[in-house]
């Protein structure tokens, strides 16, 4: 499959194709020329890693298979009759959930009855209600509880935020969000009023501790969520610092897509005889219709990106590169193009970032050009395509990054630009 000239590229006829998108000296404006394979690594601020990626390229070609089918799923409750605080209850169904997802139907119990949980799950099965609804529940009951939430992204931070606003609406429980690229005085004064729940990510919370505004000694109730990517973006020895921090005795919570070795000796280091629920079935989406597109020797890859995106069927469009110098270049090719683009990068204010995706979601542009920072956990309806401009850095990075499309039972499409 690999050696073949994809259907994309046949699409827009192989000679034209070829001669099209070469790029001479007398064009009208020189598009920019490849990205440099040499980069620092990203860390913490999603830049991308160091490093020639491999990727078996027969991996990313893959037709979908339609609208995935069912399992046999039959869920243990219904939300309308869940033994939870009434209020709670009620911004529940406010929010239109009627049955839960299989990863809720799993935890939500033995959460509520404070036992710690391993689940196993990618990003879209509903695992951030799965733990907010029951510990909201608890901290209605009790003033004393306090919740600490770890994610690995600012965004993933403020996604989760508005989904505890939509359960806590009309209680006297709020929550405060702690990331880097807000102010660090508002996040300070905010603690000072003893937050229900604080939502951070392991570098500012690290922050916070050394400034004395945060005691994790308080919390009973700790969440580590999208667990391997925190590993991946080098927080692995946070993590293991603010694991001391924490009191013996608490619940805690650790979801994550994949298991790798680092990530089994924080389960040991962090879970007591927890529940293991597991619902991940496959690594790519049935719905996603998967292939590449090959960039043939002196072809230009940005006026290639070009002609795709000018097709009418590339509605919602969220394009990778895997660094942040390399996402600013492109987004602003595809300005000078006439395109509606945004950018979204660690090296973007909180500001910047959210705007940006908010224009995303509400479709006010049609392509949003991100590093890995947009590769998890966020939840962006209705795109139509995620198109890897560079080769991810590994296939689970892959699987992420596909994963933006073909989301509630929808067709996307995920192509990836490969060297020839």
């Amino acid at each position: 499959m690999y050696n073949r000239v994809d259907r994309y590229n046949t699409l827009l006829g192989s000679n034209m194709f070829r001669k099209q998108f070469t790029h001479r000296s007398s064009d009208r404006r020189p598009a920019p020329g490849r990205p440099s394979s040499s980069h620092g690594r990203g860390g913490r601020s999603g830049g991308g890693r160091a490093g020639t990626p491999h990727i078996n390229p027969a991996l990313l070609v893959k037709k979908a298979t339609g609208v995935v089918e069912k399992d046999n799923f039959i869920p243990s409750f219904e939300y309308k009759d869940i033994p939870v605080h009434p209020q709670l209850r009620s911004n529940i169904l406010k929010k239109g959930y009627l049955t839960p997802t299989p990863i809720q139907d799993g935890t939500i119990l033995p959460i509520s009855e404070g036992r710690d949980v391993l689940g196993i799950a990618n990003t879209g099965t509903g695992k951030t209600a799965a733990f907010l609804i029951p510990l909201i529940h608890r901290a209605l009951g009790d003033a004393k509880e306090r919740i600490l939430i770890l994610v690995p992204t600012r965004e993933i931070a403020t996604q989760i935020q508005d989904e505890f606003v939509g359960f806590a609406q009309a209680t006297r429980l709020w929550s405060v969000v702690c990331t880097g690229g807000l102010p660090l005085g508002k996040q300070i004064r905010h603690l000072k009023v003893d937050p229900t729940c604080v939502i951070a990510t392991p570098g500012r919370l690290k922050d916070l501790i050394e400034r004395k505004a945060i005691n994790l000694g308080r919390f009973n109730r700790v969440i580590m969520d999208e667990a391997d990517r925190m590993v991946d973006m080098g927080f692995i020895k946070d993590i293991r610092y603010l694991l001391g921090l924490l009191p013996k005795e608490r619940q805690s919570l650790f979801f994550s897509a994949t298991l790798p070795h680092d990530v089994k000796d924080l389960i040991h280091s962090f879970l007591r005889d927890p529940v293991t629920v597991s619902v991940k079935k496959q690594d790519t989406s049935a719905n996603v219709d998967q292939d590449i597109v090959t960039i043939f020797p002196g072809q230009n890859k940005y006026q290639i990106l070009k002609a795709l995106l000018e097709k009418e069927h590339f509605q919602k469009v969220l394009v990778f590169t895997r660094t942040k110098r390399g996402a600013d270049r492109l987004s602003t090719y595809l300005i000078q193009e006439r395109f509606t683009v945004a950018c979204i990068h660690g090296d973007k204010e909180q500001r910047q970032r959210q705007k940006a995706l908010d224009a995303f979601k509400e479709n006010r542009i049609q392509i949003l050009v991100a590093t890995d920072v947009a590769a998890r956990g966020l939840d962006i309806p209705n795109v139509s395509h995620v198109i890897n401009f560079d080769m991810p850095q590994t296939y689970e990075d892959y699987v992420h990054r596909i994963g933006r499309t073909g989301r509630a039972d929808k067709k996307g499409h995920a192509l990836t630009f490969i060297d020839k």
